[in-house]
């Protein structure tokens, strides 16, 4: 009995091996998190210059120290007025890069803001009258081998 349950164990085993070796078709990319942003009319030009003068820096610092690959402003023409007009689109190595993001992205945000998180929540509100945020999306990308 004793060796029945060793050689089922041993059969179990590899087929279990086998099954994990199997070759997928594909490897897990990047993964892209798409924003879908609705700016206010007339507020179009304001929130540009916003978002070149603070969320283009930090972007651009993050690329630098490895935590994103890479960003992006889409401009959109919506189909409905309740469309978004503009996607802020930033992509990253993998979905391990977000364990411990917040903690990793703060000194990059208080050394480019020079803004505690308090003053950093209030200005995002205040944005509200440049640009509603319709939701986000999380991408992975799926490489062909």
């Amino acid at each position: 009995m004793n060796m029945l349950r060793n050689w089922t164990a041993v059969v179990l085993l590899l087929c279990a091996s086998w099954a994990g070796a199997q070759e997928r078709a594909y490897k897990e990319g990047t993964v892209t998190v798409v924003t879908s942003v609705k700016v206010v009319d007339g507020q179009f030009e304001n929130y540009m210059r916003y978002l070149a003068a603070n969320w283009r820096p930090v972007n651009e610092e993050a690329r630098k120290a490895g935590e994103i690959v890479d960003y992006h402003v889409y401009g959109a023409n919506p189909r409905s007025p309740q469309e978004p007009d503009m996607y802020l689109v930033v992509t990253y190595p993998n979905m391990a890069a977000f364990d411990g993001m917040d903690a990793r992205m703060e000194p990059i945000l208080a050394k480019l803001t020079k803004q505690t998180m308090q003053q950093r929540e209030d200005a995002a509100g205040k944005r509200v009258v440049m640009r509603t945020i319709l939701g986000s999306e999380m991408l992975r990308e799926l490489v062909f081998k």
